[in-house]
């Protein structure tokens, strides 16, 4: 019950609100039990005594009773689902900005679906639980011990016989709850599986279509089906066995009462009003009884849901303020690494041992190496998306575990080859880092950064609405649009992979233009992928196996480093030299046509 302890704290916003819903069923409960008795004394002293004005009065009192009780069950239902809805708000707000704190570091091993389920489903049967489920067992039990209290007053001896099965009901339905809580988590886990391969299914369509595997898929998702079917069937036997053993346990109660009540009617020592309102009140306690086993399945459900959401707000932030961060101030773009180390959480060893480097401001940095040399694991530690193992990274002098994340972060720009665009306008992209920009600033950045032309060819321009991910737009095109977005920040750092081996020979000219705009003054940290960034470089960094092997310039390094002129001629020579050729021969083509001629030289 912990875990619905602390979700139950989500009401406390709302605690005016949940006051009313428990007011109300406390005025519900007491009109529910008062009723009985206005009937024994209809049957007792109005019939008995055949008096017609204390009936018409006993009746009016049950209508009036009726109207009190319509009126306050409906405020307590409006009341209780407001307040869980609001609970259910501030569940969902809590796990978002959770989620969007969480380091890289999390969000590598975690899986999108399961993710998406918690936040989703898991939330939705929590709130089920504090909008129905907890009002439906307070009420249960406040009618329990309410009708248990009466029915001992009125005659104890028949009430510890009616009372008498309920111990072992009681068993039943905590066995049942030991039984489906274990179950309700792995269907939740179970669901997080399956809607994980529709997610990954729906954003790879395109893959799964072009090397037809759909049937492959289909086997995936039916298997992943197959098991959550599995487990739901478990569960639905448990429902199917236990229920109905407390309903037939409940209703060995109304047998002894009809036995033991009748015989004592016919001996005198019980009238008949007692004994229909005894039966009444006898009913009224089988009506807790079957919300009790009702509700157990509810409190598993959101049990096992409250314990998933709460995985993810008890997680650790790796990359935090520390108490005492400072505001970074307005930075000239001066960035050292001073013996750095670096280790992904879970890795048995380093991937970037004892690095150091110190770039000047304005200065474009080239980082070269094979796979997994430790290139990205660079970039990635400027700002801040992982923290060094050890040693220190400096960004004008300060530590960058000194300052707080989000001044480090809105000073740096970032343009990756695999350019995220978010459902919305082609400015609200541009703006993401400036969401109050004037469409001048949007405009001037857009060409600036080569869109301009493409953004007015379209029927709405800059108020165009690309699909999720960016459809619509060619990769040449949203990588632009990245180009203008971090353009609109004006960041002195800079941080790109600009491969552009997926584009053709224009396109790569044009965007190569915007980069080119982009790194202007800037410091600029680059994982080269072509020979003009690398022989402009102020600084070439060689990694190796994690290892900074090698730094300098272009021509030093040809004479000075044999792995750098390994790793030079071996991967970028030959294509890069190809792949200019065909970049000047468009540039040629297009300076033919009344290109300016400029151009050339920047081809």
């Amino acid at each position: 019950m912990e875990p619905l302890r602390r979700a139950l704290t989500y009401l406390k916003p709302y605690w005016h609100i949940t006051v009313g819903a428990f007011v109300s069923l406390l005025i519900v409960t007491a009109s529910s039990l008062v009723t009985p008795l206005l009937i024994q004394r209809i049957i007792n002293e109005g019939i008995g005594q055949q008096d017609v004005a204390l009936i018409a009065g006993l009746t009016l009192a049950i209508l009036v009773v009726a109207v009190v009780r319509g009126l306050f069950t409906f405020t307590q239902s409006y009341w209780s689902e407001t307040a869980s809805q609001g609970a259910a708000f501030e569940m969902r707000n809590a796990l978002y900005d959770k989620l969007q704190r969480l380091s890289f570091s999390y969000h590598d091993h975690a899986q999108t679906g399961q993710l998406m389920t918690r936040a989703t489903n898991d939330i939705e049967l929590v709130r089920q639980f504090t909008g129905l489920g907890l009002i439906q067992l307070i009420s249960s039990l406040l009618m329990f011990v309410g009708t248990a209290i009466i029915l001992l007053w009125m005659n104890w001896r028949l009430a510890i016989a009616a009372l008498a099965v309920m111990p072992l009901t009681f068993l039943v339905i905590f066995r049942f709850v030991g039984q489906v809580q274990p179950l309700f988590k792995q269907v939740q886990e179970r669901l997080g599986g399956l809607n994980t391969i529709l997610q990954e299914n729906l954003s790879g369509v395109r893959v799964v279509k072009a090397f037809a595997h759909e049937p492959y898929e289909w086997q995936r998702f039916d298997a992943a089906n197959q098991t959550l079917y599995g487990i739901n069937v478990q569960a639905a036997r448990a429902f199917a066995f236990n229920l109905p053993l407390v309903f037939t346990m409940a209703g060995l109660g109304t047998v002894i009462v009809w036995w033991y009540g009748g015989l004592q009617a016919i001996a005198g020592t019980m009238n008949i009003g007692e004994l229909v309102a005894f039966n009444t009140y006898l009913a009224m306690l089988l009506f807790p009884i079957f919300g009790l086993g009702m509700v157990s399945a509810l409190i598993s459900q959101a049990s096992a849901g409250a314990e998933r959401i709460f995985e993810i707000l008890d997680a650790p932030i790796e990359v935090h303020d520390k108490p005492g961060a400072v505001a970074l101030p307005p930075i000239e773009g001066r960035v050292a690494f001073d013996h750095v180390s670096f280790r992904y959480a879970g890795s048995t060893q380093d991937t970037l041992t004892d690095v150091s480097f110190a770039v000047e401001p304005g200065r474009t940095v080239a980082i070269m190496g094979p796979t997994g040399a430790g290139k990205s694991s660079i970039i990635n530690l400027i700002p801040r998306f992982y923290d060094a193992s050890q040693g220190t990274v400096l960004v004008d002098g300060h530590d960058v575990k000194d300052v707080t994340v989000e001044s480090l972060r809105s000073q740096i720009g970032i343009v990756l080859q695999e350019t995220n665009l978010f459902s919305g306008t082609l400015r609200d992209n541009i703006a993401f880092g400036r969401p109050d920009a004037s469409l001048e600033d949007v405009i001037a950045a857009a060409r600036a950064a080569n869109a301009q032309d493409f953004i007015e060819a379209l029927p709405n321009g800059y108020e165009t609405v690309v699909g999720e991910r960016g459809v619509g737009l060619s990769g040449g095109q949203k990588q632009r649009i990245a180009i203008a977005r971090a353009l609109l920040l004006d960041p002195r750092i800079l941080i790109l992979d600009d491969s552009t081996s997926s584009v053709d020979a224009e396109t790569e000219h044009r965007i190569h233009q915007a980069l080119d705009r982009l790194m202007e003054g800037r410091t600029s940290f680059v994982i080269a992928q072509r020979i003009s960034t690398i022989r402009r470089a102020d600084l070439i960094l060689v990694l190796d196996h994690g290892r900074l092997v090698a730094q300098g310039t272009h021509e030093g390094l040809l004479q000075d480093s044999e792995v750098y002129a390994d790793i030079y001629y071996s991967q970028f020579h030959g294509a890069q030299a190809n792949r200019l050729s065909d970049a000047v021969a468009v540039t040629n083509g297009r300076v033919a046509e009344g290109a300016p001629a400029g151009a050339g030289k920047r081809g």
